[in-house]
């Protein structure tokens, strides 16, 4: 991380007295980490902030220091169109594209004020002041803890650390994924020296499921298909499929990873239908040298990390399987068989 960066976000923190956090739309351990994190930071450096949810977050994440002080957007609208009038900084966590706020886009694009982001996806847009992109970073936790640690080392405080920690964990598949780092486990040893209690986040985080969500999770391995002779596997949840075992959001989180865990699979997909919004929700992971970034954003209008992306198609479920069945025989090549 440049010291130039640094010193200029320092300048604007300074320069600024009501200050905005704002993860993405749907928010999961990384972004709302990151976001209370840098938010306790800012209090304990005398700053009036806030953090604002575009939208309900899961309820697995409702243990977090911090987290009933969280405003909802689409609770509040009219309360955050008047905190946004009033911000003189806007610090946006762990996307890099507006769109990703939903329904708050609008609003912030038309926003005459400094923007800072602090992301770790590929391709950032270029609607911030001040731009911290790091894709080779593990997660926007793992960033945060280093502009912290440059800015004021002595703030971190236990809760600090089990919102980074939180963050962490949860981008790196409890550090697991190919972008786990030397680095990245001498920051989680760090934050457990200052407070973070590793054994309890985990069982916040994956050990308190709800009987309807392990029913789900049955659901969704059920439809479990493999595609002949390659190694991809995908499944999909009806609209009815959630309505069956009473849907909460968040129950999904996860799920689109079992498919990685079979032998000789290095691509999973999750299809998700959605018929508030008239789209499918889908999720890739990959291992290895397939690019799901690559695959969702020429095939469903998606992107992310190399190995983990999001995407959504327009078409029902049953015609999105087709589309999804003829992009991998048309990327067949691409993979290691």
């Amino acid at each position: 991380m440049k010291d130039n960066l640094i010193n200029e976000f320092d300048s604007l923190l300074k320069k600024s007295k009501n200050t905005l956090i704002i993860p993405h739309k749907n928010p999961d351990g990384d972004a709302l980490g990151s976001s209370l994190a840098l938010n306790f930071f800012l209090m304990k450096k005398g700053h009036n902030s806030l953090v604002i949810s575009p939208n309900e977050y899961p309820s697995f994440l409702n243990w977090l220091p911090g987290q009933n002080k969280i405003i909802n957007f689409s609770l509040n609208q009219k309360k955050v169109i008047s905190l946004i009038d009033k911000a003189d900084l806007i610090l946006t966590l762990d996307y890099n594209d507006l769109s990703r706020t939903g329904e708050m886009e609008s609003i912030l694009t038309s926003a005459d004020i400094p923007f800072v982001m602090v992301d770790h996806h590929e391709n950032p847009k270029s609607y911030a002041d001040l731009t911290f992109s790091e894709p080779q970073i593990s997660s926007t936790s793992e960033m945060v803890y280093n502009i912290i640690s440059k800015l004021d080392h002595s703030k971190i405080d236990s809760n600090i650390a089990t919102c980074l920690y939180t963050g962490m964990m949860t981008d790196t598949g409890s550090f697991r994924f190919p972008s786990t780092t030397s680095k990245t486990y001498l920051i989680a040893s760090k934050l457990i020296d200052f407070g973070a209690n590793h054994s309890k986040i985990h069982q916040n985080v994956y050990d308190n499921y709800t009987f309807n969500r392990i029913r789900l999770l049955g659901t969704c391995l059920s439809n479990l298909k493999k595609i002949k002779n390659l190694p991809v596997v995908y499944t999909f949840l009806s609209q009815e499929d959630l309505r069956i075992n009473n849907f909460k959001k968040g129950d999904t989180e996860g799920f689109v990873n079992y498919g990685l865990s079979l032998k000789n699979i290095s691509l999973s997909v999750i299809m998700i239908e959605d018929k508030l919004q008239n789209l499918i929700k889908m999720s890739f992971r990959s291992k290895g040298s397939f690019s799901v970034n690559k695959f969702a954003k020429i095939y469903f209008n998606g992107g992310g990390h190399h190995n983990a992306a999001g995407g959504t198609s327009l078409k029902s479920l049953k015609e999105t399987e087709k589309k999804f069945m003829n992009a991998i025989q048309e990327c067949k090549k691409d993979f290691e068989v």
